[in-house]
């Protein structure tokens, strides 16, 4: 094991140009003819948003006393958007590279961790409104203003960690779509009922406690509750929630890679 990890880390730098080339390649793809362009990795996140704002604040009441919801609603927002797209695209990154896997030899393990590493990319634009909504919103006489502080010196922590879970469930998932293509459709669904389990809009404190103990099992939980510790609350999280947040990341990464492995040699037959 501990030589096949030094075998992807010396392929991986071996490789980085092919790697930036491939995420250049879908940066220009995706914004083709957009007469915004990358404008939309910043718009596309505020106006949802809003709308969820809208919807969840208004509509259906959902607010918690003290805590900036527009904040908290935007924290989860960004890293579910993130995962979702990141693993979509990974999924499907070995299949829609086929041409190249048959013509040279590149490292198939690449194309599933430049997808991630290209939404990343979108991720850190997204960033832009959340901050401005940190630094514009907010009432300090109600306690829901929400402050640059310095832990937010841990938030580069926290994004490899979602970077490092991504790119493992993307490794399984693009392992799995190329003997079973259902998995396109499969992976949707998972991802509807994923959004639910997820505490986006919601405090996880409205549910009883036997529900919070399984729903805390989702690693994107640990995730996103870290950086509310930080953004909303101006704290630090637990060293002990901080090292869960690394281990649940680096044991999907660790499954995903080895899932990777042992079928990345009979992927030439089914692609």
């Amino acid at each position: 094991m501990v030589t096949f990890m030094k075998n992807i880390f010396y392929n991986v730098k071996k490789y980085k140009f092919l790697m930036s080339q491939l995420i250049i390649r879908d940066f220009k793809v995706k914004y083709k003819r957009s007469v915004l362009g990358v404008l939309w990795s910043i718009l596309y996140p505020l106006l949802m948003m809003m709308v969820m704002a809208i919807v969840f604040s208004n509509m259906f009441k959902f607010s918690m006393e003290g805590v900036n919801y527009l904040v908290y609603l935007m924290t989860g927002l960004i890293v579910f958007n993130y995962f979702s797209e990141a693993s979509n695209n990974a999924m499907t990154s070995v299949v829609t590279n086929f041409s190249l896997i048959n013509k040279v030899y590149i490292p198939k393990y690449i194309f599933p961790i430049s997808k991630c590493l290209f939404v990343g990319i979108n991720f850190l634009f997204s960033l832009i409104p959340l901050f401005l909504i940190v630094a514009f919103s907010g009432n300090a006489a109600e306690g829901t203003k929400c402050y640059l502080n310095i832990y937010y010196l841990l938030l580069p922590f926290i994004f490899l960690c979602i970077l490092m879970f991504t790119a493992g469930v993307g490794y399984i998932l693009s392992t799995i779509s190329v003997f079973l293509r259902d998995m396109f459709y499969i992976w949707g669904i998972c991802v509807t009922i994923l959004n639910y389990f997820t505490p986006i809009f919601y405090s996880i404190t409205i549910l009883p406690e036997s529900l919070q103990s399984i729903f805390k099992l989702n690693p994107l939980y640990l995730y996103i509750n870290s950086m509310r510790e930080i953004i909303l609350f101006s704290r630090m999280p637990s060293p002990l929630y901080l090292l869960a947040c690394f281990a649940s990341a680096a044991v999907g990464l660790l499954i995903g890679l080895i899932v990777f492995k042992k079928k990345q040699d009979k992927f030439i037959y089914y692609i």
